[in-house]
């Protein structure tokens, strides 16, 4: 890990931990939503995508289901973890198809265009102490 990737914080304020590797994910193919200059899009929000988001993003231009074997994608299926970007995930939850979010893997870059109330809706990793997420 790098020292840039150490220095990235979740939404939560900790470190940003990994969101998946199967298959791996993220702009810079680390299995983080590490985000970074050549990151235009911001690949910030750890998503387990549903068939409802991935129909969704298909329907706006942006197909994650369709395997692309020139890059080694293989396309993802329900149930993938994978970073997407936070303009396209606030796409869907304003046409109501978001898909659940890791926060504990999203990064806090994140927070310039969602904010964090509307993350914790669609969270699946609450942490037992809430009293950290009123900061």
């Amino acid at each position: 890990m790098t020292q840039e990737e150490t220095q990235q914080r979740n939404v939560l304020g900790q470190e940003l931990q990994e969101c998946g590797t199967e298959p791996v994910t993220g702009f810079y193919r680390d299995g983080c939503c590490t985000v970074g200059p050549e990151d235009l899009g911001s690949h910030s929000i750890c998503a387990v995508v549903t068939a409802e988001f991935l129909e969704h993003q298909r329907s706006i231009g942006n197909d994650l289901s369709t395997p692309n074997p020139v890059y080694g994608f293989a396309g993802l299926q329900p149930g993938d973890r994978w970073c997407v970007t936070a303009t396209n995930w606030a796409r869907a939850h304003d046409d109501g198809a978001a898909a659940p979010v890791v926060l504990a893997s999203t990064n806090e870059a994140v927070l310039e265009l969602v904010p964090l109330d509307v993350l914790q809706r669609y969270a699946v990793d609450v942490p037992g102490d809430l009293s950290g997420l009123d900061a």
